[in-house]
């Protein structure tokens, strides 16, 4: 038989079999939820007068029971705080592999790209906001709500976004997302629903970003980037292919940390605007210039043409899945279908919460603190790379502009590969990102280690580069 009760202090769900006697039926069923993992080490059991009531069973066999389970060592019990299961070996099963590799901590050093430093979430100003947004939330807000999300947060970032990116962003036009993976998602959907559409996207780029695309029907072509950003003279040239979409990250560009040059920016806006076709403008770092302000957004002189994607995910923590798209008129609609067949809308208390923390410039504040500290950081990162023992080996140059929270370091051509440096790095406990996971396509392109600087701590930082800099010396070496 199966009973599940919420009648005791702790549930607690068992399929008894009925053929076998009661008190090993009990027993069979608890070691069998113990071994298969369903009840996990130190997980409380309901008491035996309790679980005895539930089940149907007298409270004697139940304690007979659980007797028997703590001499066989599955369960555990000591006065006062009842039976719980006992700390098993963990079997190393293939879903419990996989459970542990994805949990598995990074490298000591922990210098790969794209991630902020989350140990300088500003716990007690978001708590702070918390309790502000929900004091005042109505109760609609704990209900379903517009697939485009709240009122309150759309209204704070299109006074934010005008005011810091230059953005013509009006509350209506904002669609709030679970981050720039599902925003990316929504608009390839949108466009491929009348048709295979395609999409260029930058090389290098972020593969996984082409992937997102292709899994969502439209087909990716590669537009090459160089030391001016991507190559937006391409789009319409002969010999080119024709698309629909463009996806570019002129702010700073991912991973070679190129900004996009003034005169292609107005060459990818005339294109837009000559073709129909849409510009996808991803501005995950944005925020982070540290010579000078930042450049605006495209959308700002092209807010027909532009789909404009950010997120807090660096400035604040990926962890929040909070990110926005300010839509074109026409894609308005679509998008809204889009994603409301999707997951209906994006969670409610993070957005109230993030209203408030924009509305009381706790997000500014938060920025300007992030772009000394990844200041700071990018500065020990260029200084500690050409000090003694020794400058880097010829060959290998540092790139990008003093923006987001990484850098592109060239090899030299005869020199180590990327795949030796990894597995020197690897060796020394140093995590970093390399240049040939980003291209379209193998073949015959530059090679290059591409290095972050937001993960570590502020006190393990500067070890965590001089390691670096220890890996690529010897590593030249040999």
């Amino acid at each position: 038989m199966s009973n599940s009760w919420p009648t005791s202090g702790i549930d607690l769900h068992l399929e008894l079999d009925p053929a076998t006697g009661r008190r090993a039926a009990l027993e069979q069923a608890l070691r069998a939820a113990i071994q298969t993992g369903r009840l996990a080490p130190h997980a409380r059991l309901p008491a035996s007068r309790n679980l005895a009531a539930e089940l149907g069973l007298s409270r004697g066999t139940v304690r007979a029971a659980y007797d028997q389970l703590i001499a066989e060592g599955y369960l555990t019990a000591r006065q006062g705080s009842g039976t719980a299961v006992a700390a098993l070996p963990q079997r190393h099963t293939d879903s419990t592999a996989g459970r542990h590799d994805l949990a598995s901590p990074g490298p000591r050093h922990d210098l790969r790209p794209g991630r902020p430093d989350v140990s300088a979430f500003p716990t007690a100003a978001w708590l702070r906001s918390t309790r502000r947004a929900l004091g005042s939330a109505a109760a609609d807000a704990y209900a379903h709500d517009d697939p485009r999300g709240r009122i309150e947060l759309r209204t704070a970032l299109a006074e934010y976004l005008g005011r810091t990116r230059g953005v013509l962003a009006h509350p209506d036009l904002i669609m709030i997302t679970n981050g720039y993976v599902q925003a990316l998602a929504l608009l390839s959907r949108v466009l491929s629903e009348t048709g295979t559409a395609t999409i260029a996207t930058e090389d290098p780029g972020v593969a996984f970003h082409r992937e997102v695309i292709r899994r969502n029907g439209s087909a990716v072509v590669p537009l090459a980037v160089d030391e001016r950003g991507a190559r937006t003279d391409l789009l319409g040239a002969p010999g080119f292919p024709s698309v629909d979409a463009v996806e570019v990250t002129p702010a700073h560009q991912h991973p070679t940390g190129h900004t996009l040059d003034p005169r292609r920016r107005r060459t990818l806006i005339g294109w837009a605007r000559s073709s129909g076709a849409l510009i996808i403008e991803n501005d995950y770092d944005g925020e982070f210039r540290y010579d000078r302000q930042p450049i605006g957004a495209i959308q700002g002189t092209a807010p027909d043409h532009v789909a404009y994607v950010g997120t807090v995910s660096k400035a604040l923590s990926p962890a929040l899945r909070l990110g926005w798209i300010v839509l074109p008129h026409h894609l308005l609609e679509p998008l809204i279908e889009a994603k409301r067949h999707n997951d209906r809308h994006t969670e409610t208390i993070g957005q109230l919460t993030l209203a408030d923390f924009i509305a009381c410039h706790a997000y500014d504040r938060h920025v300007r603190a992030g772009r000394l500290r990844y200041q700071r950081r990018r500065d020990l990162l260029l200084a500690r790379l050409h000090a003694q023992p020794g400058p880097l080996p010829t060959g290998f140059s540092v790139h990008g502009i003093a923006a987001g929270l990484h850098v592109l370091i060239s090899l030299p051509a005869e020199g180590p590969t990327e795949q030796q440096i990894l597995r020197t790095a690897a060796a020394n406990d140093v995590g970093v990102g390399h240049l040939g996971d980003h291209w379209h396509a193998p073949g015959d392109h530059p090679q290059g280690i591409i290095v972050g600087y937001g993960t570590p701590s502020e006190r393990t930082y500067p070890a965590a580069v001089d390691a670096l800099a220890h890996v690529l010396r010897i590593t030249h070496r040999a």
